[in-house]
């Protein structure tokens, strides 16, 4: 719909420029190098608003794992819990994944450049036997 543009994605985008290109060059040192982490923290969350479908298959992946339903905050204790007194270990099938996907699920948001993460999503590839 037409009254629905620009979408919250390309508001923050927008912002973040703005302070990274625009504003933090007419400021002085200091409060240029604030601009530029503030353009940084609305890239962060722009980044998390837009992994929160990730997030959703987290809690698809973790409530298949531990054999119950719930958030993911009650899901990922659950799988702790197990973890802690050896119900569930790396041999478990399916946690590897898991961790695996949740580990690039974080990267995606804090390190979108992080050269290992390519890397990781090719071995991720690899175990579900995909070239």
């Amino acid at each position: 719909m037409m009254q629905d543009q620009p979408s919250p994605d390309a508001i923050l985008a927008a912002v973040a420029a703005w302070l990274r290109d625009t504003a933090a060059e007419a400021l002085p040192a200091h409060a240029r190098f604030e601009a530029k982490v503030a353009a940084g923290a609305v890239e962060l969350v722009r980044r998390q608003i837009g992994a929160e479908p990730s997030e959703g298959e987290e809690a698809r992946m973790l409530s298949a794992l531990v054999g119950d339903t719930g958030g993911l905050d009650a899901l990922t204790a659950r799988l702790c819990a197990q973890i802690e007194n050896g119900e569930t270990d790396l041999s478990t099938p399916g946690l590897s994944d898991l961790l695996i996907a949740t580990t690039l699920n974080k990267i995606d948001i804090d390190q979108p450049e992080f050269s290992a993460a390519a890397r990781l999503r090719a071995l991720a590839q690899r175990r579900r036997g995909l070239p």
